[in-house]
């Protein structure tokens, strides 16, 4: 006897996805009704065209008019629409100072690095004074050159910074409310690190703090805070560039070191008596 055919075998599978009693190989039985059509009889193109019209049309787990209400209605939440933005801000920052762009970090590096030069050689008030007067002189001098031109030109192009003023700068009170609570959130964490250092919570901790400031007073009796920050800028500026280059060698070198910090610290607080007992417990 011989097989059944592929199209056979395609016609009485699809006859049964259907409902349908499936025809035998040779053609005998009737088939079932076809939910397509509405007829009693199915034939093999009924079948077919289901089956190309269903792999022509992509699989969606929602319908369209669920897609459109999803579309429509889908608000993003202000805190998730923060903290994207502060990861925008993360990314840029992070090209910024690993020198991502060469005229950019540069006008950046130079621009406050000659602010901060200028606030150890002068008062505060001054340079404030002198950046208001520099930026004032070039507005002005642009805005009465523009008018000269359009009075010699005879056009009317009107005011030169209207693109700027028109500009909407305006912090509206759900952005402002929003930044506050992201605020809040670092403020109340700084609280309660405070409260838990001055408090002694941790007594290793706290006199690591106590360690720290010590060695601070020795710094604030060679460096003030100008000079610090300057120093901190040329650090920024450098340190990571640098570490991106010689990243394996510092690795090692910083995990030797790493080691021994935690060996001694270890060994301090075995010999503290309240922490000896407190890990026993």
């Amino acid at each position: 006897m011989a097989e059944p055919s592929a199209a056979t075998q395609s016609h009485s599978i699809s006859s049964s996805s259907f409902g349908a009693e499936p025809s035998a190989p040779g053609g005998g039985g009737s088939p079932g009704a076809c939910p397509a059509l509405g007829t009693k009889s199915c034939s093999s193109s009924c079948a077919d065209s289901f089956v190309s019209s269903s792999s022509s049309q992509p699989v969606s787990l929602f319908s369209t008019s669920q897609e459109s209400s999803l579309g429509s209605h889908f608000v993003p939440h202000p805190v998730s629409l923060l903290s994207f933005n502060l990861r925008i801000k993360i990314k840029r920052m992070h090209d910024l100072i690993f020198w991502r762009d060469v005229k950019k970090t540069g006008f950046v590096f130079g621009t406050t690095l000659i602010m901060l030069l200028s606030l150890a050689a002068f008062s505060v008030i001054s340079v404030v004074s002198y950046l208001i007067l520099a930026l004032l002189s070039v507005t002005i001098s642009f805005r009465i050159y523009k008018s000269v031109i359009q009075a010699v030109q005879k056009s009317e192009e009107g005011h030169p910074f209207k693109a700027y003023l028109d500009v909407d700068i305006t912090l509206s009170s759900e952005a402002f409310h929003n930044y506050m609570n992201a605020a809040m959130v670092h403020i109340n964490r700084a609280l309660k690190l405070i409260i838990r250092l001055f408090l002694v919570e941790d007594l290793v901790d706290s006199l690591k703090l106590a360690v720290f400031m010590w060695l601070m007073t020795y710094v604030g009796a060679v460096f003030n805070g100008i000079t610090l920050l300057i120093l901190a800028e040329l650090l920024i500026f450098s340190v990571p560039i640098v570490y991106e280059k010689y990243k394996t060698q510092i690795d090692h070198y910083v995990g030797i070191a790493r080691d021994q910090t935690k060996s001694i610290v270890e060994k301090i607080q075995a010999k503290l008596p309240g922490i000896a007992k407190k890990k026993a417990e």
